[in-house]
Parts: structure tokens; sequence; C-alpha cells
């Protein structure tokens, strides 16, 4: 299982949003360059970077997404405002490992697959649920796309994976967060990266346990330090999905 260290960027900054709230971030007083090369010495094999202003239509933070890209001596899985084929294939220019889209493939599916397709193992699918459907536009609108329906409509889609939170339990119980994670997981046939559950390595060892999960992003107990990177990739490393033995 894969630990992504995951970073979100707001005017330039490291924060974290509370349920998707770009109002009221918290905001973590490191500086992001360095951050992501410590990330790198640690030993991680990628990390997740989400641009929220972009989420917003605005650019201002693109010189400091290129320079993490350049620097950070891993491949970066970057997300936000990805909702147009220019803009995607712009970031896969700049060296971005990854392109996550959510918004785009809910408006315009036949694009997606067609970028999926034209660019392998590099586009991620993000399904992240509310009451049961797809939220898109930084969660602020519900599709009338249940999550089930949402993976089935990209079946046989070449996704490098899918990225599933479970928003209605951000900040709550993390049993209920497993819980929708898991269900979706068992659906896809697409390898999952688990979102929002990960606080300590507990949580990283139950998620070993989840079929079809084939990583997890971690950011906010990294900065809140309930978690240390280099124990959640022993751990991760450590741990195994059990496989069911050959017939």
């Amino acid at each position: 299982m894969i630990i992504y260290p995951t970073m979100e960027l707001q005017k330039g900054r490291c924060v974290s949003l509370d349920r998707g709230r770009m109002e009221t971030p918290m905001l973590w007083h490191v500086d992001p360059i360095a951050t992501v090369e410590r990330w790198a010495k640690a030993g991680a094999e990628w990390m997740h970077l989400t641009d929220l202003d972009a989420v917003a239509g605005q650019t201002g933070n693109d010189a400091l997404v290129e320079e993490i890209i350049r620097k950070a001596e891993i491949p970066v899985q970057l997300a936000g405002g990805m909702r147009s084929r220019e803009r995607i294939e712009h970031w896969i220019d700049k060296g971005a490992g990854r392109i996550v889209v959510g918004t785009l493939a809910a408006r315009d599916p036949a694009m997606v697959k067609d970028l999926a397709k034209r660019h392998p193992d590099q586009i991620v699918l993000t399904v992240d649920i509310w009451q049961g459907y797809v939220m898109t536009d930084g969660w602020s609108s519900q599709s009338a796309y249940t999550p089930e329906a949402f993976i089935d409509a990209y079946a046989g889609t070449p996704f490098a994976a899918i990225v599933v939170t479970d928003i209605d339990s951000d900040v709550g119980d993390v049993d209920a967060r497993l819980s929708v994670i898991a269900r979706v997981a068992e659906h896809s046939r697409t390898p999952v990266i688990a979102s929002g559950v990960v606080r300590t390595v507990d949580d990283i060892s139950r998620l070993a346990y989840v079929p079809n999960i084939s990583g997890a992003l971690v950011g906010r107990a990294l900065f809140h330090k309930t978690l240390e990177l280099d124990e959640a990739l022993r751990i991760a490393s450590d741990s195994h999905e059990p496989v069911a033995p050959f017939q």
C-alpha cells in the first residue's frame, strides 16, 4: 500500500480545510518546498498535491506548483481545477506524474475517457461522496451520480487509480469513513486510494485489510504530528492485503 503525503495549497501557503470550507482554512506554518523535500528523503514513493485556488479558477499557485514538481524528487499526483483538456495536458507537460479529475469527469465523460486512453496510468478519477451522491466543483455541487453509478460510467477506462473521500464523515467516525470507502472499493475494478481516513498508524494497518485499497492520502495527520511519515511508510510496506489462495 502506498502512502501519499498530501499537501493543500492556498495563496502559496500549506493549509487544511474542514469539509472543503475554503473560507476557514487551517494554516500550517511550514515551507512547502522544504516539506516536500523532507517527504522525499523519508522515502515516500509519491506525493499528492491539491491546488485549492485552482479549484476557484485562479492560477496564483502555478509557479509554486511547478517548482514543487521540479524539486520534489518523487512523482506528484496533482489535483485542483482540472476542468479542461488544455489544463490537464499543460500539467502533464510540466512533469506531473498524475492528474486527478472529478468535476470534468461528471461533465464530460467522453473527454476524460479519451484523456485516460491518451495518457495511460496518468489520469486519476476522484469520487467525493456526500449523502450518497458524488460532489463536484470543490464539494459545492451535488451531482446526480451515486458513487457506484459514477464508477460504472467509466467501466474499462484505464485510470491509474480512483481517490475516494467520504465527505459526510470527513471529521467524524473513522469506522463510518472506512465503511463507505470499503463499499466503493469493493465495487471498483480500479485500485482505490482512500482519502480522509488516516489519523494514526492504526488506521493504516486497518486499511491494509480492505480489499482493493492501493494507497492512502495522508495530510493533516502529518502536519498535526499525530503520525510520522517514516513510521507510516514502514507500516504500509509491512502490511499486505489478504489474498485468496489459488484453487
